[in-house]
């Protein structure tokens, strides 16, 4: 007897075979599309930075070097830096999972104290906002400028995060809730023993989402931020290109001949490059921890039901 895979091999027909090639070259060409970027800053990165300046570097790196990542790793405050940024990534991501859970269940529920009017006023918060200079009054008069708190705090509650998992909890079966509370359970119980782990794929999805905001983020410490032992990463690395253009800039204008052998080894071409893979490496290790957790956490929390 034939197997099953054979018969669907006889099957299929000269369209069929063709619109498989198509499809498979659709996709080969987007996946280059989107890896492309990544790979090309890498490789200038690598290569000799007079090269990578002209932009000679293109598809193969040439001279290899690793001093770019040398000079960046040895910038004065990158460690406390990077710890800033590691802990407000961590903590806010936690913050925001929970605080997205909770509010979403509890709009869910209702028994709750006139929930339709509190979720539409949730809702309306992400159409409008107070603005840069409010805001910072607001956070003044709140003592958290020059805070590490002005990092977690203004970001906890998303309520674009807060819906989606409201949508997911509804997909839930009622039974499971009514069940728990049959047997006892309170509000924070049903929440922490019921929802909590059968919500895993979309709290992965806002964990996602709240990591790579928190990691890429540096407005906040430029405006709410002078202490330098605040700086992020983000914000220590931004600061340094602009210092390594304003050097380019130097060189190009005196022609010192070791200045312009300096601008050879540090030009703001490369440091770009290196800034950039150095703060888009880390969070690009988070996807594929959480990806088996965020498409299903997408297609199931955006349609209810």
């Amino acid at each position: 007897m034939k197997t099953a895979a054979a018969k669907r091999k006889k099957k299929l027909k000269g369209g069929d075979v063709a619109f498989n090639v198509v499809n498979y070259l659709v996709f080969l060409i987007i996946t280059i599309i989107c890896v492309y970027p990544f790979y090309y800053m890498i490789i200038n990165t690598l290569s000799a930075n007079d090269l990578s300046a002209n932009g000679l570097i293109n598809f193969l790196p040439h001279k290899i070097h690793f001093d770019n990542y040398k000079q960046v790793l040895g910038l004065s405050g990158l460690p406390l830096a990077a710890t800033i940024s590691v802990a407000r990534t961590v903590i806010g991501t936690a913050c925001t999972v929970l605080a997205s859970g909770f509010l979403g269940f509890l709009f869910t529920q209702e028994k709750m104290w006139h929930r339709k009017f509190w979720y539409r006023f949730f809702v309306i918060t992400m159409y409008f906002n107070a603005g840069i200079i409010p805001t910072f009054i607001t956070m003044r008069n709140l003592h958290l400028t020059n805070t590490f708190w002005v990092y977690i705090l203004p970001a906890i509650i998303q309520p674009f995060s807060v819906i989606m998992v409201k949508t997911y909890i509804e997909s839930i079966p009622k039974s499971l809730q009514e069940a728990a509370e049959l047997d006892g359970a309170g509000t924070l119980t049903v929440f922490w023993k019921v929802i909590l782990p059968t919500s895993k794929p979309i709290l992965a999805t806002v964990a996602i989402w709240a990591a790579v905001a928190q990691w890429n983020s540096f407005q906040d410490t430029l405006i709410y931020i002078t202490d330098q032992k605040l700086y992020t990463l983000q914000y220590l690395l931004y600061t340094y290109i602009n210092q390594a253009s304003s050097l380019a800039a130097m060189v190009r204008n005196t022609g010192s001949v070791n200045a312009a052998a300096l601008a050879t080894q540090q030009t703001p071409t490369s440091i770009r490059m290196t800034v950039s893979v150095i703060v888009v490496l880390p969070i690009l290790f988070v996807y594929p921890i959480f990806q088996r957790f965020f498409v299903s956490g997408i297609m199931i929390g955006s349609v209810k039901g």
